[in-house]
């Protein structure tokens, strides 16, 4: 694996100046930001990511404000309260994405949101306070306590929420690859704590967020 210095000479080669190369990295927002967002607008970027999963984004977001509306802004106190007969009248509203699994799967995330606000405070404080050098062990925790969020839906969700992460996209993979990291996607334990273990190593050596060392190395794959 090389170190970071071979990672920022690339992309300085590749978009020509380091200004360039800024203006095209994400910023992960502050645990202040993060704790400062409201748990029904968790909910509802949670609800948005499983919607986008496998369909074209601008469809999605185009029909957002009709299920905002339909689950009562989100508010996790109010969807939990929805039952089987409530969801079955959605799928005739034809201003919605009529997929009953993803349907079931917003209250069943309110009760997740409701779960950790108790526990933690808010969700935003569960965010906040988990450290970006485990970063999968967040994935898992999603995965494992919230609904239809396994796969790549927990990385694109913390990052749609501006918590800091990698995405293991193909081009990243390839890279991974590349760099004899893994010789395939990360799903193990083992190649997930690797690939940790690789990012931990060039923030270390760097100062950046995970979100920008991912997109530089995507960046490295010719296509």
């Amino acid at each position: 694996m090389r170190d970071y210095p071979w990672l920022h000479e690339y992309c300085l080669s590749r978009f020509g100046s380091p200004a360039a190369l800024e203006a095209r990295l994400p910023q992960p927002k502050s645990t202040a930001e993060l704790r400062a967002v409201p748990d029904d607008r968790y909910l509802s970027l949670l609800s948005l990511r499983i919607f986008r999963a496998g369909l074209k984004h601008s469809v999605v977001d185009g029909k957002w404000p009709a299920f905002e509306e339909v689950f009562f802004g989100l508010d996790p106190h109010k969807v939990v309260l929805m039952g089987a007969e409530h969801l079955e009248r959605l799928m005739q509203d034809a201003r919605l994405i009529r997929h009953l699994a993803k349907l079931k799967s917003v209250p069943r995330n309110a009760q997740f949101v409701l779960d950790v606000a108790r526990e933690h405070g808010s969700f935003g404080a569960l965010l906040a306070d988990w450290p970006a050098s485990d970063i999968t062990g967040l994935w898992r925790y999603l995965s494992k306590h919230g609904c239809q969020l396994g796969g790549l839906s927990a990385p694109r969700f913390l990052r749609m929420a501006g918590k800091d992460t990698f995405i293991p996209t193909d081009d990243v993979v390839a890279a991974l690859k590349a760099q004899g990291i893994v010789d395939k996607a990360p799903t193990s334990q083992r190649d997930l704590a690797a690939v940790q273990a690789a990012f931990n190593q060039w923030q270390a050596q760097s100062g950046r967020p995970l979100c920008q060392l991912s997109m530089m190395l995507a960046c490295t794959v010719n296509h």
